[in-house]
């Protein structure tokens, strides 16, 4: 499934769609302004929520949350003792770990578990300025919560080079 993320850079409180391969609307990145931490819904069409992702206010490092419903989904933070700048790892609530590394602010990065690739995002195939593309690869992946890591990893990669 190739979806098409149309970025927009001006910050928090910004929404923006993510569509498919012909240009129909599948979900809406919705920022929330005015709070004390980063935070955005990924909704559907309809506008239901299907994750919420937030900054986790006390933290060591930058952390984001992922939830669902709720409930804690999953935790997402720059791997410690990485050689790499752009390694992140996602830490699932049943134990599961996904790694992100690549060049997160170039948008040219991969999410795998256990070294099978998920997802593949790049700007590699996009002519227009400010989009990605999100390639998921297996077609069981959980949608909503690998565009849910996208995000995140492009938050804190962004907030650790300034870019807010």
């Amino acid at each position: 499934m190739r979806l098409l993320v149309r970025e927009r850079v001006f910050g928090i409180g910004d929404d923006y769609w993510i569509e498919d391969a012909d240009g129909r609307k599948l979900f809406l990145v919705d920022g929330k302004a005015m709070r004390l931490r980063d935070t955005f819904e990924l909704k559907d069409t309809e506008g239901r929520v299907l994750v919420e992702i937030r900054q986790k206010l006390i933290s060591i490092r930058d952390t984001m949350l992922i939830e669902r419903d709720g409930d804690e989904l999953a935790t997402v933070k720059r791997k410690r003792l990485s050689l790499l700048r752009n390694h992140y790892r996602v830490n699932l609530v049943d134990g599961t770990e996904l790694d992100v590394s690549g060049k997160i602010l170039d948008r040219e990065f991969a999410i795998d578990y256990d070294g099978e690739l998920l997802a593949q995002i790049s700007r590699r195939w996009l002519t227009v300025r400010d989009t990605y593309g999100v390639d998921i690869v297996r077609e069981d992946a959980d949608v909503p919560l690998l565009l849910a890591v996208a995000v995140c990893v492009i938050v804190l990669a962004d907030k650790e080079h300034g870019e807010d």
